[in-house]
């Protein structure tokens, strides 16, 4: 009996609607509703996690799949978040500012296109180099803590370039960053665990553009400290270009499965 050709749909629409959150903010940015544009990207983010993982639990792994979900995050965690930085904040600083916008979205098709080439190979331990959805939330959690605080990005332009630009330049850099997919989230837990989490969405309800704001540059940050703390002689290639492996990472074998964070 001949296969049956096509595409599975579930796994490709949560990828459609992330592509879709990454274009609407964008949408929004070039309208001046630069919060709308800040939480679609979080939203982007939300959807990227959820797309490979029902991919998984409904076995719809296919190569057109992971294909797609590149391109959206291309777009969601690539383009969107340079341009909606760029039209809050660095409109009036001529070349400077599109020069570092740029500087974000050709780091980020570089780290998509090295995860792709090296998921069969790399530590699942670790990303090398900021993983793309987490800079987004970085450069998409500045822009909407300053909305929420009435900060005027063109108050602020040449740090907000600066933002930009050295969360791009951490997406292709070789510090390590922990990708927590050690984390068995089969297993039980105390009781007390589930209380810490609700605590942990109230925490985040209460302020959320400023605390997510905070967790992502905390985890952006946490990648070259954790890079210095491990290497006991730091050289160019634990800091950026090419490696036989990841930056000072055992030569472990990841699975090809693992594409939610890239």
């Amino acid at each position: 009996m001949t296969k049956r050709r096509g595409i599975y749909l579930l796994p490709n629409l949560l990828t459609t609607a992330g592509l879709f959150s990454g274009f609407y903010a964008v949408v929004m940015s070039m309208n001046g509703k630069f919060e709308h544009a800040a939480v679609a990207i979080f939203v982007a983010m939300i959807f990227d996690g959820l797309d490979g993982r029902v991919a998984r639990i409904t076995n719809t792994q296919s190569a057109f799949g992971a294909e797609y979900d590149s391109m959206a995050d291309m777009v969601s965690f690539g383009i969107a978040p340079a341009l909606v930085a760029y039209n809050f904040g660095m409109t009036e600083l001529g070349k400077v500012g599109w020069l570092a916008a740029f500087v974000y979205v050709s780091c980020a098709a570089l780290r998509l296109a090295r995860f792709n080439t090296q998921v069969a190979t790399a530590d699942k331990r670790f990303f090398q180099g900021l993983a793309s959805p987490a800079a987004a939330a970085v450069v998409a959690g500045m822009v909407w803590a300053c909305q929420d605080y009435d900060l005027n990005g063109h108050d602020y332009e040449y740090l907000v370039a600066l933002i930009t630009g050295m969360t791009g330049v951490l997406m292709v850099s070789n510090f390590k960053y922990n990708s927590f997919k050690e984390v068995d989230w089969h297993g039980k837990v105390p009781f007390v665990a589930i209380l810490a989490i609700m605590l942990v969405f109230i925490i985040v309800a209460t302020a959320p553009s400023l605390v997510l704001l905070t967790v992502f540059l905390l985890y952006a940050v946490a990648g070259p400290i954790n890079t210095f703390r491990t290497v006991d002689k730091v050289t160019l290639e634990d800091l950026v270009g090419d490696t036989e492996a990841d930056a000072d990472f055992d030569e472990n074998t990841a699975s090809d499965e693992d594409s939610e964070l890239k």
